[in-house]
């Protein structure tokens, strides 16, 4: 019995120590499984770091290529509008340049034809032997040539200057053609005279055509009236009215040499008007009509902005 007994115990602490290894081998392989989840879950962790910062810098790389996109746009469009500017200037300094050849071109065209008008007057007074009608025709022509030569460079003059210039040309022709016509020049006293320019000359190729080719034409003896009238503060209208025979006979009674020469006379005024205009906004306007139904008479409207 105590062998049997003690056979028992012995089996009992042999069982009580196979528990305590499979529970010692239980727990560790736990703690291994555990470990090994923490290492998995360590290299899980490692390998979302390590892709959040590949995604960082491929981020920042895009951004940084966006940049240098953008830059590359504005700096292109820079560039583009640098050039567009750079072209746009030029063709205005060309195109100004040109044109301030063209007015000068035109001017010297105008004072030779005004110069022959003057010097074929000087001849008729000596033709006629009247000496001191010759000398006082030289000496207002030489006061009036001296004007338009200081003032041939001239794009614009002031106004009251040019008015001078006008009553000048006027009593030089009234003194060659003083059977033909009377004139009379009226200057609104409403008008600040010292606030407006005009291009030089610009108003006696008109006086002119009324003078040539309507008042020296008619029988009975003409009136010419050149008025300045005050429109508003900024615009005056420069009205050159004459009685004379009109456009349409005046026309009629000329040769080809006379029409080709009055042509080129109104087609430089013209030309002048239309360069001053682009270059100065609209600076002058001009309006020709006939004044009655049997059309004799002309009326030319200059209408003149300020500055």
């Amino acid at each position: 019995k105590k062998y049997v007994a003690l056979v028992d115990e012995l089996y009992r602490e042999k069982e009580k120590e196979i528990n305590a290894i499979v529970n010692l081998n239980k727990n560790l392989t736990e703690k291994q499984s555990r470990i090994n989840s923490l290492e998995k879950d360590r290299e899980l962790n490692e390998s979302k770091m390590q892709l959040f910062q590949t995604e960082r810098e491929l981020t920042e790389e895009n951004y940084r290529r966006q940049k240098m996109i953008i830059y590359s746009l504005i700096g292109g469009v820079l560039l583009l509008l640098f050039s567009l500017f750079w072209m746009f200037r030029s063709n205005k300094q060309r195109r100004l340049a040109n044109n301030l050849l063209a007015l000068k071109s035109l001017r010297t065209q105008m004072n030779p034809h005004f110069i022959f008008n003057a010097l074929n007057s000087v001849n008729n007074f000596i033709a006629q032997n009247d000496e001191r009608a010759a000398n006082r025709y030289l000496t207002d022509f030489s006061t009036l040539m001296r004007s338009v030569l200081e003032n041939s460079e001239e794009d614009f003059i002031p106004l009251e200057k040019e008015i001078e210039l006008l009553q000048l040309y006027l009593k030089l022709e009234h003194s060659r053609f003083r059977d033909k016509f009377d004139y009379e020049l009226i200057v609104d006293k409403h008008i600040d005279i010292g606030q407006f320019e005009i291009p030089p000359m610009l108003l006696q190729p008109y006086v002119e055509n009324a003078v040539w080719h309507g008042l020296r034409y008619k029988e009975e003896k003409g009136f010419l009236k050149v008025e300045l009238q005050k429109k508003d503060d900024e615009t005056i209208r420069i009205i050159i009215t004459d009685d004379g025979i009109g456009r349409k006979r005046s026309a009629a009674l000329k040769t080809e040499y006379q029409k080709k020469k009055r042509s080129k006379g109104m087609q430089n005024i013209k030309q002048r008007i239309a360069i001053l205009n682009e270059m100065y906004k609209d600076k002058v306007d001009v309006f020709i009509e006939d004044l009655y139904d049997d059309t004799t008479g002309t009326q030319v409207i200059l209408t003149l902005k300020k500055d």
